[in-house]
């Protein structure tokens, strides 16, 4: 077997045994709840702005801004990442 098969086998494997509640060697990446608008604030742009910066519908990131919604999967974690190194996510869109 090669060693891409080998790697993708160990990690489908790890993620079943995570999900049986059995402990893994498998990284499981959470995220605690994000403030969205304080997110915006620190980048400093509108709604509309920040909404097409990001790919995001203006109408979803008002959701999330009322706590109507909250962001999940990729959203969630385009946004951490934003909250985090808002200059590197705009730089890396630019391209």
């Amino acid at each position: 077997m090669s060693n891409a098969f080998n790697s993708i086998k160990q990690g489908l494997d790890e993620a079943l045994e995570f999900s049986k509640g059995k402990k893994s060697k498998a990284i499981v990446h959470e995220f605690s709840p994000i403030d969205v608008k304080n997110i915006r604030a620190k980048v400093g742009m509108s709604q509309n702005e920040f909404a097409s910066a990001f790919g995001i519908s203006v109408s979803t990131l008002r959701h999330w801004e009322r706590g109507d919604r909250t962001p999940h999967g990729p959203a969630l974690v385009l946004l951490n990442v934003v909250s985090k190194e808002p200059n590197a996510v705009l730089k890396a869109l630019r391209h």
